[in-house]
């Protein structure tokens, strides 16, 4: 399975599942997100790939994190000394702060992961 049919599939069951397992349409989901009508499905089949800015309002639609619509990553282990500094730094901060650097974090990560290219592919100039 490909990323962009990964991340169709995970749109199709945040979609199908939201509001406590009721769901929300496609078209009822465009609406919400300004988008053309067909647009849902087309992401959702695959045949579209949502840019990383449609995921973020994707992801705060359905109450997610912007990775959860990527596969899952192995985790690190290892103690690195720029988390523990964000970490103490991120302690200061009030929820809702701390809330839009998670959001901001992820985002970067997702935007990371969503733009790499497949290896042999060469970027278009």
């Amino acid at each position: 399975m490909t990323l962009t049919e990964h991340v169709g599939q995970r749109i199709r069951e945040f979609r199908t599942s939201y509001g406590s397992g009721a769901g929300i349409s496609q078209q009822a989901l465009a609406d919400a997100l300004k988008v053309a009508s067909n647009t849902v499905s087309r992401w959702e089949t695959g045949t579209y790939r949502p840019t990383i800015d449609d995921l973020e309002k994707l992801a705060r639609f359905f109450g997610k994190r912007i990775l959860d619509f990527f596969p899952e990553e192995e985790g690190h282990t290892e103690r690195d000394p720029k988390i523990d500094a964000l970490l103490r730094t991120a302690k200061q901060l009030n929820d809702e702060d701390v809330e839009e650097l998670r959001r901001y974090a992820e985002y970067r990560r997702a935007r990371q992961v969503y733009t790499k290219r497949p290896p042999g592919r060469k970027a278009k100039k």
